[in-house]
């Protein structure tokens, strides 16, 4: 039996999973039921730690961008990944964490700065960040003597992280660790405002990432974005986030009225973010 543990409000899957679990722990030893229950508890981590953001934006967000590519950019997008799919690369780097081998590139999905501080006047970890990330994937992308295997690895990740350097609280500060800390309600259900900005605000619209994009495509216009590099995007995002800030406060009940406020900038990051995406891979491999 499979209960889908992702989008909002899927807590009642959960409760049906301990459930069964515990009905199952009854009927059996107290060995087994420790390790039944340990497995559960697991498998929940394994969840929450692979999937930390929406898919559903990331994918929408690859979506977007194959609508501007030209030719000769998907021709060599089609020679790197066997799935040529934008959409289906753009959540590879989320669900590659759960490898120990990965865990080097976790700082890559965000930087954390101080408020007041632009990033290119902030202290830059030596560990990576969005910024640096997407500065390294470009330059191995136009390097010939990088190997396909490679070129496949540095180019999933770009796609991803154009799409986390539009997401407002990966842009956050250090000291709640980009909205992670702050504790905050959605329809009453406890969250944190990192999360609501990744997948509660998105998910809440009910549509597929096909849908999505769609729906983006036939509200803006490409010609309205201003392309810019990931210099000026973390100004742009940091700017957003501190608004995002000064409007919420620890244990604030959010729900309709947040959606309201929000969600046309939410859809304006997430197409600002496949717009962009597609002139950066457009210039990388056909300029």
């Amino acid at each position: 039996m499979v209960f889908p543990l992702t989008g909002e409000r899927n807590g009642k899957n959960l409760g049906k999973m301990l459930n069964i679990v515990v009905k199952s722990a009854r009927e059996t030893n107290i060995k087994s039921k420790l390790k039944m229950i340990n497995k559960f508890i697991c498998y929940i981590l394994m969840i929450s730690f692979l999937y930390p953001w929406g898919k559903t934006g990331h994918r929408a967000t690859g979506e977007i961008a194959e609508s501007y590519l030209t030719e000769k950019t998907r021709s060599e997008i089609s020679k790197i990944l066997k799935d040529p799919s934008l959409a289906v690369a753009s959540t590879w780097a989320d669900e590659m964490r759960s490898n120990p081998d990965f865990k080097k590139y976790s700082t890559w999905h965000y930087v954390n700065m101080p408020h007041n501080v632009r990033y290119v006047d902030s202290k830059k970890s030596s560990k990576g960040d969005v910024v640096q990330a997407i500065k390294i994937c470009k330059n191995k992308l136009k390097d010939s003597n990088v190997s396909i295997e490679e070129k496949a690895f540095y180019l999933r990740f770009l796609v991803h992280l154009i799409g986390d350097i539009h997401q407002p609280l990966h842009v956050g500060r250090a000291e709640d660790r980009g909205g992670n800390d702050i504790k905050v309600k959605w329809f009453g259900n406890d969250t944190n405002l990192h999360r609501v900005w990744d997948t509660h605000i998105i998910d809440d619209f009910q549509m597929s990432y096909t849908e999505l994009a769609m729906h983006l495509q036939n509200n803006f216009d490409a010609a309205d974005i201003k392309l810019m590099n990931e210099d000026q995007w973390i100004d742009e995002s940091q700017q957003i986030v501190n608004k995002v800030y000064s409007e919420v406060k620890n244990k604030d009940n959010l729900g309709y009225n947040y959606i309201y406020k929000n969600f046309d900038l939410v859809k304006l990051q997430l197409f600002k973010a496949g717009v962009r995406l597609a002139s950066t891979l457009n210039e990388i491999f056909d300029e």
